[in-house]
C-alpha cells in the first residue's frame, strides 16, 4: 500500500535578507505646530497607539507616548502648567533616532545597540520611500532572532531542513516512535558532470529543482534535508517498509526527468539507501538517528556500487563492511574540518650512492572515532564521494610546502605523491600542481607524480596529455606497482614515464624463486633500455637488497629502509 503525499509549500522565511522597513507599520503623521495639549487627547483617546510621527516641513521624528506623559507629568505635577503652549515639534530631540527602511535587520540591529541604554528599548522611526513607518524593538529582535534559528536549522540553497534540524527532530524520539520510522539518504548520480561541463549555477539550479520535486513526495510530518552537496536525506515517520520502499521509487522516477537549464535539458539520477529501525535495533552505541543514517548511507553506497539509479536496502550478512564504509563517509567530512590528515614520507634509498634524499608522501588519517584508517580504506571511497579531489590538492599542497621547509633547511628532498585516477580524469592535476610548486617556491625537479597501472590504461589518451604537461613542466613521472594491472611494454613505450616502480608481491619472492628473480631482472633490464629508471617497492630483507643491487636496480623502498614516519622522523638524507 502506498502512502498519499499531498503538495508542500516551500517555506520563503529567509530566502532573502529582510529590511527593518518591511517590518515596520505605516506611521500616524501630525504637523510640527500641533498643540501638545492635542497630541495628548489624542494619546488619551486611543489607549493603544503608541508614538506619532512629527512632520515639520522635510523633517521626521518619533514621538512616543512615553516620552509625552512623562513631559506633561513632570515634576511636582507641574508639567501641563508649563508646556501649555508648547507644539509637538518642540517636544521632540534634536538628535531624533531614525533607520533607513531599506537596512537589513542585522546593521539595525548593530545600530540600535550602540544608542546609551536608555534609549535602546524605544520604538523606531523607519524612513522608507513610502513614507515613514514605526516598528517596536522587541518586533525587530524577534524577527532577527527568528531568523537567526531559521538559517541555523534550514540550507541556505534549498530551503530545506539541514542536518542539525533534522538531528534535533531524531532527538525527539522514543522507543515506542521508532517502530515506523525510515530514513533514506538520497545521492544524485552525474551531478558532478554538471557542475564541470555547465557551471556551478546550472548546479544550483539541479539541486533547486530537485528539492523541490522532493518535497511533492513527503508529508508535512516528515523532515526532508540537505546534508550536503548532492546529499539528500529523508526521514519518514509512520510508514511501513513496503511505503518507504514505494517513496525511495518515486525519487528515482522524480530524478530522472531533465531538468531545464539556461536552454539545455541536464540528466541525471539518484541512488537511494532505505534504513528501518528494525536494522539498527543492536547498534547502541550510536542513537537512533545516526544509526539510521549509517545504514542508510552504507545501502546508498550499495546501490552506487551495483550500478547506480537503484534503490537498495543492506541485508544482515553484507551490513557490516558496508556501514563501515558509511561510517568512513560520514567521518571524512570532520577529517577535513578538524585536519586530522596528515603525511608520512617514506625514503627510498639510492642502491650505488646511498643516498636517500628522494622519499614518497604517504597519506595518513587518525580519526578520533575510528582510529588509524586505511588509505586502503578510505581512498575507494573519497573517489566514489569525489572528495578525493578535495584531498588530492591538499596532499599537493602539503608536500610542496614539506619540500619548501627541506630547501629552506639546506636539506633538499624530493617528493613523490600519488594521484587518483579521477584527478587525471578531471583535468585539473595540471595547474593544481603548478599553481602548488609557484606557491611554495619549490623546483619543478623535486616533485614526482605517480600513477598505478590502472590509472594509467583507464583513458589512455588523456592520461597522455596530462602527464607529458607535467613533464614539460619539469616534474618526473613514476608508474606505481608495475606488475598488478595489465601493462604492457608498449605502454612503458607511450606513457612519459621516468620511473617504473616493481609491485611488492614480485620483490617478495625473489630470494626464493629463481623464476621471479629473472621476471624482475627483465623489468630492470626493459625499463634501462627504454631510459627509465626502476624502483623496487616493499624491501623488507637484505637478501632482497642484495639482489637489487646485482641487477642494477635504481632505489629500493621498503621497511628494511624505513617505515613512512612524520618529517620530522625521518633518518638523515646521505647516508640512509
Amino acid at each position: 500500500m502506498s502512502l498519499e503525499f499531498p503538495p508542500v509549500a516551500r517555506e520563503l522565511h529567509a530566502d532573502r535578507p529582510v529590511s527593518v522597513g518591511e517590518l515596520a507599520t505605516p506611521a500616524r503623521l501630525v504637523p510640527g505646530d500641533t498643540p501638545l495639549a492635542d497630541i495628548d487627547r489624542t494619546f488619551r483617546a486611543e489607549r493603544q497607539l503608541r508614538s506619532l510621527v512629527v512632520h515639520d516641513g522635510e523633517r521626521y521624528a518619533l514621538l512616543s507616548r512615553e516620552h509625552v506623559e512623562y513631559t506633561l507629568t513632570g515634576r511636582l505635577g507641574y508639567g501641563r502648567g508649563l508646556h501649555v503652549r508648547s507644539t509637538a515639534a518642540q517636544m521632540v530631540s534634536e538628535n531624533s533616532f531614525s533607520l533607513p527602511g531599506n537596512l537589513e535587520l542585522g546593521h539595525a540591529a548593530q545600530r540600535i545597540l550602540a544608542l546609551p541604554e536608555e534609549s535602546r528599548y524605544r520604538d523606531v522611526l523607519v524612513l522608507t520611500d513610502a513614507g515613514p513607518g514605526v516598528v517596536a524593538v522587541s518586533q525587530l529582535f524577534e524577527r532577527l532572532s527568528s531568523d537567526f534559528r531559521y538559517a541555523a536549522l534550514h540550507d541556505s540553497l534549498t530551503g530545506l531542513a539541514n542536518r542539525r534540524q533534522l538531528e534535533e527532530r531524531g532527538s525527539t524520539f522514543t522507543a515506542d516512535d521508532l517502530a515506523g520510522v525510515a530514513v533514506l539518504f538520497i545521492d544524485l548520480d552525474g551531478f558532478k558532470a554538471v557542475n564541470d561541463t555547465f557551471g556551478h549555477r546550472a548546479g544550483d539550479e539541479v539541486l533547486v529543482e530537485f528539492a523541490d520535486r522532493l518535497r511533492r513526495l513527503v508529508r508535512p510530518t516528515d523532515v526532508l534535508a540537505r546534508l550536503g552537496g548532492d546529499e539528500f536525506a529523508a526521514l519518514l515517520v509512520n510508514v511501513t517498509e513496503a511505503q518507504a520502499l514505494d517513496v525511495a521509487d518515486r525519487v528515482l522516477i522524480s530524478a530522472t526527468a531533465p531538468f531545464p537549464s539556461d536552454g539545455h535539458l541536464l540528466h541525471v539520477s539518484a541512488s537511494v539507501g532505505v534504513s528501518m529501525a528494525v536494522d539498527v535495533v543492536d547498534e547502541l552505541e550510536l542513537n537512533q538517528l545516526d544509526a539510521l543514517l549509517r545504514h542508510a548511507d552504507g545501502a546508498m553506497i550499495k546501490a552506487k556500487q551495483s550500478g547506480k539509479r537503484q534503490v537498495a536496502r543492506l541485508d544482515g550478512q553484507g551490513a557490516a563492511p558496508i556501514t563501515r564504509n558509511a561510517l568512513i563517509r560520514r567521518r571524512l567530512t570532520a577529517a577535513f574540518e578538524s585536519r586530522t590528515f596528515a603525511l608520512n614520507y617514506q625514503p627510498q634509498l639510492d642502491l650505488v650512492t646511498g643516498d636517500c634524499s628522494a622519499v614518497e608522501a604517504l597519506l595518513r588519517w587518525n580519526d578520533r572515532v575510528l582510529g588509524e584508517v586505511s588509505p586502503a580504506e578510505f581512498i575507494p571511497i573519497t573517489e566514489l564521494s569525489g572528495d578525493i579531489h578535495r584531498i588530492g590538492e591538499w596532499v599537493i599542497d602539503q608536500a610542496c610546502a614539506q619540500a619548501r621547509q627541506w630547501l629552506d633547511a639546506g636539506e633538499p628532498r624530493s617528493i613523490a605523491i600519488n594521484v587518483s585516477p579521477l584527478q587525471l580524469a578531471a583535468r585539473t592535476l595540471v595547474p593544481q600542481v603548478l599553481a602548488a610548486l609557484a606557491a611554495h617556491g619549490v623546483p619543478a625537479e623535486l616533485l614526482q607524480i605517480e600513477i598505478t597501472e590502472g590509472s594509467a590504461i583507464t583513458d589512455l589518451p588523456r592520461a597522455i596529455g596530462q602527464l607529458q604537461a607535467l613533464r614539460d613542466a619539469g616534474l618526473s613521472i613514476a608508474l606505481d606497482d608495475y606488475g598488478t594491472g595489465y601493462s604492457s611494454l608498449a605502454m612503458l613505450r607511450d606513457l612519459p614515464l621516468t620511473t617504473v616502480k616493481i609491485d611488492k608481491t614480485f620483490i617478495d619472492t625473489i630470494e626464493d624463486s629463481p623464476q621471479d628473480a629473472l621476471l624482475v631482472g627483465g623489468v630492470i633490464d626493459t625499463a634501462h633500455a627504454l631510459g627509465l629508471r626502476v624502483t623496487a617497492e616493499g624491501v623488507e630483507r637484505p637478501g632482497q637488497l642484495h639482489l637489487l643491487r646485482a641487477m642494477g636496480c635504481d632505489t629500493a623502498q621498503g621497511y628494511l629502509i624505513s617505515r613512512p614516519v612524520p618529517a620530522e622522523l625521518l633518518p638523515v638524507a646521505q647516508p640512509c
